[in-house]
């Protein structure tokens, strides 16, 4: 076995890889960049080797600097994590070159998968369904249109080096083509160094099922079941879950089978993913191979009981795998949510900065955290705005899920923007509970965007109680203050008005042998919480039910966020409140005259010319932010003004682009 392993990666894979070494007794060395010289995995590491500037293309993508980071440590091996290397055959050849293990699959594999065009190939002669498509190299956006019209729409534009979802475009018409082909063929460029890109048919109803494969170097491979991954968002996974609230026992049997077959087709040894699309009749597709460990791969372990990082490294050492298929058992169901730094009611734009507060749910055999941050760590322009991967468990499905959402209910984190609304929301849908899901579930139910969540009239009634019990402690800690001139109870009144955002509801409070009670209207809302002023969180039972209510304090009330949803709550004595109602209202400054950079990007084209007139819905600029192209567009009618920014300058989000006459 390895004395010491060097991780070439960075944030939430990093620190998971280094986890599982130190449970081996394996010795670690981590690689970091100018912007992760504070990074978690680099404390968590045994040493750490400085490697470039913040562009991973001057760091984390340079072969030499990692082989040359394991030459000064010692390293006998490699871990790749997932992205950056872990997919290049160049890579293993350095290493192989230097005399260091590749913690993966062998090159020979890596050059057969990581080509979409010729893995297509490969799988259909090793007896593998396959996607109806043009596997040939297109040159140019007509020839784009003339295949895309050979093979029907609608079609799916894919880049054959790509993943990540960056440079995939579905397309439904000639003009769709011509526009996904040149934002695929660049963003293909951007992140891959590599514009080629293919065209498929794009299956209606499609569902993103993947199986997960173990081989090793005698020759052994087995399969560990399925992660469904249909909820995507511009083909980025969302939430995955393992097993597949789909598939039959018999759908199960045979696509794991496929796996195995292809897998055993390119003498694969290490923890890869056979990805398939399923269509609406349990028929199946093989849409693509990752030859690496998979974001979404602790979904598996949770139901497995199997440490896929555990196993890499023992293959890698040329250990025989000593599981067989026999011994493989799905148990129970898993549920992972991607936490991201992004605004989801700003279309989901990048966020960027400190995280000033961090408090993630507690850990246990329920709860599992995959995180790569801390507590005034940064989120960096230059990677993937991942904070987070959020898994529970349960032993079905609806139980899994509920553990997701109470995970996310207690999920604190401030400083930046982020996704756990959404992801709130997701859990709350009936279509997803029900596990009715395509890869369409968000365009489908969220066509306009997110717009945030909805609190049942029971959760109102809770957060009203919460703010009513937060009051009375407030007043209650201020009578306590020493050095007043004369000592005396605190007046807590008989009864409390309590705003959440514009609504109104009368509260009052009294004290029972467990807690307290708040009658709420007429509803009677009993409170057991160890809730203290200063505390982020207001965790206990609340109504009866388990609850985790987030709070903030303004300079007037609270911030109250619960299941997604955030509310201010301002608690005021009847009088108070009836003088607060004839206070003017102050509206927010009007920005419909402008077009507004909504994260921090580089422009990468200016669509228009001023004086020329838009119709909405017309591209006005695009704007990459995270290696991610995102075309702005008029909201509605109008004349372009001045155009304020120009190609190649880089904005901070609110920045100006443009003004409407």
């Amino acid at each position: 076995m390895f004395k010491k392993i060097l991780i070439a990666n960075r944030g939430e894979i990093a620190c998971r890889v280094i986890k599982t070494a130190k449970k081996m007794g394996i010795k670690t060395v981590a690689v970091y960049s100018d912007a992760d010289a504070d990074a978690l995995h680099v404390r968590m590491a045994d040493e750490a080797v400085h490697i470039g500037p913040p562009p991973a293309a001057q760091s984390y993508l340079l072969i030499d600097k990692i082989v040359d980071a394991c030459k000064q440590t010692g390293a006998q091996a490699v871990h790749p994590g997932y992205g950056f290397l872990s997919e290049k055959e160049g890579f293993c050849a350095a290493l192989e070159k230097a005399g260091i293990v590749f913690i993966g699959p062998k090159p020979k594999a890596i050059a057969a998968m990581g080509d979409k065009i010729e893995s297509k190939k490969l799988a259909a002669k090793a007896g593998v369904s396959t996607v109806p498509g043009y596997m040939g190299v297109i040159k140019d956006a007509e020839e784009a249109v003339k295949v895309a019209r050979d093979i029907g729409f609608p079609v799916m534009i894919k880049a054959s080096a790509g993943g990540g979802g960056k440079g995939m475009r579905i397309a439904r018409n000639d003009d769709e083509v011509k526009d996904g082909f040149r934002s695929a063929t660049n963003e293909a460029k951007s992140s891959f160094a590599d514009d080629r890109v293919f065209i498929e048919k794009f299956i209606e109803e499609p569902r993103h099922i993947e199986i997960q494969v173990l081989g090793d170097a005698h020759g052994h491979v087995i399969y560990l079941g399925e992660r469904e991954c249909s909820i995507q968002r511009r083909h980025q996974k969302v939430i995955e879950e393992a097993p597949s609230p789909f598939l039959t026992e018999k759908t199960r049997k045979a696509m794991g089978e496929q796996a195995v077959a292809l897998a055993k087709a390119v003498d694969y040894q290490s923890a890869g993913t056979v990805e398939f699309i399923v269509d609406r009749d349990q028929n199946f597709y093989f849409l693509e191979m990752n030859t690496r460990l998979q974001v979404e791969h602790p979904v598996t372990e949770m139901i497995t009981g199997i440490d896929l990082v555990e196993q890499m490294i023992r293959v890698a050492a040329g250990e025989k795998l000593k599981i067989a298929q026999k011994d493989v058992k799905l148990n129970g169901w898993a549920v992972e949510s991607r936490v991201y730094a992004e605004d989801p009611l700003r279309n989901f734009m990048p966020s960027i900065g400190r995280l000033t507060r961090y408090l993630p749910p507690q850990e246990n055999d329920r709860v599992r955290v995959d995180t790569g941050i801390y507590e005034g760590a940064e989120i960096s322009m230059y990677y993937d705005p991942m904070i987070a991967k959020l898994v529970t468990y349960g032993p079905t499905r609806a139980e899994a899920i509920e553990s997701m959402r109470e995970a996310l209910d207690a999920y604190y984190i401030r400083g930046i923007n982020h996704n756990i609304s959404f992801l709130t929301a997701i859990m709350n849908h009936p279509r997803f509970q029900e596990g009715r899901l395509s890869t369409g579930f968000i365009a489908e139910e969220y066509p306009d965007g997110f717009a945030g969540g909805h609190l049942s009239d029971e959760a109102r009634r809770a957060l009203a109680a919460a703010a009513t019990m937060m009051q009375v402690t407030e007043v209650g800690r201020q009578s306590q203050i020493s050095g007043r001139i004369d000592e005396h109870a605190p007046r807590y009144g008989n009864e409390w008005v309590v705003t959440l955002d514009k609504q109104e509801v009368i509260t009052s409070f009294s004290l029972t042998k467990t807690g307290c009670a708040i009658l709420v209207g007429d509803v009677l809302v009993p409170m057991d919480t160890d809730w203290t002023p200063g505390k982020p969180l207001l965790q206990g039972h609340v109504g009866g039910r388990p609850m985790s209510i987030q709070v903030d304090k303004l300079a007037e009330g609270y911030r109250l966020t619960f299941d997604g949803v955030s509310l201010r709550a301002l608690v005021r004595s009847p009088r108070t409140a009836e003088l607060a109602r004839l206070m003017p209202e102050k509206l927010p400054p009007d920005t419909s005259k402008y077009l507004i950079c909504p994260m921090p990007g580089l422009v990468v084209n200016i669509e228009v010319k001023e004086g020329e007139e838009v119709k909405a819905g017309q591209a006005l600029a695009v704007v990459e932010a995270m290696k991610m192209e995102n075309i702005l567009r008029a909201e509605r009618d109008a004349t372009v003004g001045k155009i304020v920014a120009k190609k190649g300058d880089s904005l901070a989000v609110d920045a100006v682009i443009m003004e409407f006459a």
